[in-house]
């Protein structure tokens, strides 16, 4: 008899790995990137060797103070560990660059957001 083991639920850590962090890394996917306009951000994504994707994110002083950038950064960064599991397969490095608009966003429809730009990358 077959022991019934739990599902192991996906990783949804948010890794060192799983980030771009160095200004060359970021200035590069820029140059060479391909743009997806969403209502709440721009995503520049370029294909690379890796399993899953990689993530920067870039808010500027347009968008707000301090804490309404913080904010939308949280936003994303939350967005893309819960849902990083879609992306799986797809080797890109991506970077989000934060919009105004994504200030007044619920969690709900950045997350929407975050989906829907993985399945424009997937196609």
């Amino acid at each position: 008899m077959d022991e019934l083991r739990p599902i192991e639920p996906p990783d949804e850590r948010f890794r060192k790995s799983d980030r771009i962090l160095k200004r060359p890394h970021f200035r590069q996917i820029y140059s060479s990137g391909r743009k997806i306009h969403t209502s709440l951000f721009t995503a520049f994504v370029v294909a690379s060797d890796r399993v899953s994707p990689r993530i920067g994110f870039t808010v500027t002083r347009k968008v707000g103070s301090s804490v309404e950038r913080n904010r939308c950064r949280r936003l994303l960064r939350e967005a893309f560990r819960r849902n990083k599991a879609l992306g799986l397969g797809l080797g890109v490095d991506l970077v989000i660059n934060a919009k105004r608009e994504l200030v007044k966003a619920p969690y709900a429809g950045v997350e929407a957001e975050v989906k829907r730009m993985f399945a424009r990358i997937r196609s």
